[in-house]
């Protein structure tokens, strides 16, 4: 994983490259002179880290213009294939922009890894089991009745997850249990909304402020 300000300074070069670009070709300018308006989707594991970035960066260029919509990198690679008006995709997973370059929707050459993320069990302090010792095998105890993971069939995080608990050899054990989130930020939502006593979702959620305190047990999968 790049060191934080690494990270920062990727993301900031990656936005204000697209807004050079939409000043240059005059995608959104309303007339000429006028503020572009640069719409991101991005990848859920990014909403705490991303806005805080561009908290800063429009301090420092008050008169961007940037909206991000926050989702499933799977939904937004559907949405971009059928034509969605954003400028700028930051995906959890390097696969959709190389499907995007292939079939020619994207500028030459742009995509690019700007960060590598990595999947936690999250579970709160009052969780019925010890996940910190315990790992996934932990999981597997018939207090736990859910567990909510990002859905694998359009989040790269949930496949992520889904390969953390076979590699684990508890897939089988845990698959009756599983509910599925939209993406990953609503799979965490479920375990602090006690719909699901633990969740195997981003780093960069588990962490982020506003998040209530928790049992987190790192895991060595990557999403990307």
């Amino acid at each position: 994983m790049l060191p934080v300000s690494g990270r920062k300074a990727a993301v900031v070069a990656v936005v204000l490259a697209a807004i050079a670009v939409t000043v240059t070709l005059g995608t959104r300018a309303g007339r000429s002179g006028a503020a572009p308006i640069v719409r991101i989707a991005a990848a859920s594991d990014l909403r705490f880290a991303l806005d805080d970035i561009l908290m800063a960066l429009q301090r420092e260029h008050p008169g961007m213009d940037v909206r991000v919509s926050y989702g499933s990198s799977g939904t937004f690679y559907g949405q971009l294939v059928n034509g969605a008006p954003f400028d700028l995709f930051m995906s959890a997973d390097a696969e959709y922009p190389r499907q995007l370059s292939a079939r020619g929707l994207t500028l030459a050459g742009s995509e690019f890894i700007y960060a590598v993320g990595r999947l936690v069990i999250w579970t709160p302090l009052s969780a019925v089991v010890d996940v910190t010792t315990g790992g996934m095998n932990a999981l597997v105890d018939a207090k736990v009745a859910h567990v909510a993971i990002a859905n694998p069939a359009h989040a790269p995080y949930g496949r992520a997850a889904e390969a953390a608990m076979r590699r684990a050899g508890v897939y089988d054990a845990l698959a009756p249990k599983l509910v599925f989130g939209e993406n990953v930020a609503q799979a965490l939502q479920f375990v602090q909304s006690g719909s699901a006593q633990a969740g195997i979702v981003a780093l960069s959620l588990a962490v982020a402020p506003g998040v209530s305190a928790a049992c987190i047990r790192k895991s060595s999968t990557r999403a990307r």
